[in-house]
């Protein structure tokens, strides 16, 4: 086998930006920036726009939004 060609799997911290949540978990992802943890060690940060905190469908605020009518139609339209 060969050695030295699969990435370091270490501990991140993944933020979301849109509602300040974070998780520390394992990752093969790399980043610059750092974040000191609950357990006072310092770890990677890694960034995202959306998780499970924030996504609609999660948090339950998705919404079915029906434009002009076209569930009604389709209906009305096969209900025979």
């Amino acid at each position: 086998m060969k050695t030295d060609i699969h990435p370091e799997y270490r501990e991140v911290v993944f933020q979301d930006v849109s509602s300040d949540f974070m998780i520390l978990t394992r990752s093969t992802m790399d980043s610059k920036e750092t974040i000191k943890w609950e357990d006072g060690k310092e770890y990677p940060l890694i960034k995202v726009e959306i998780s499970s905190a924030s996504h609609p469908f999660y948090t339950g605020k998705h919404k079915v939004v029906d434009s002009g009518g076209r569930v009604d139609r389709f209906k009305r339209r096969y209900n025979k």
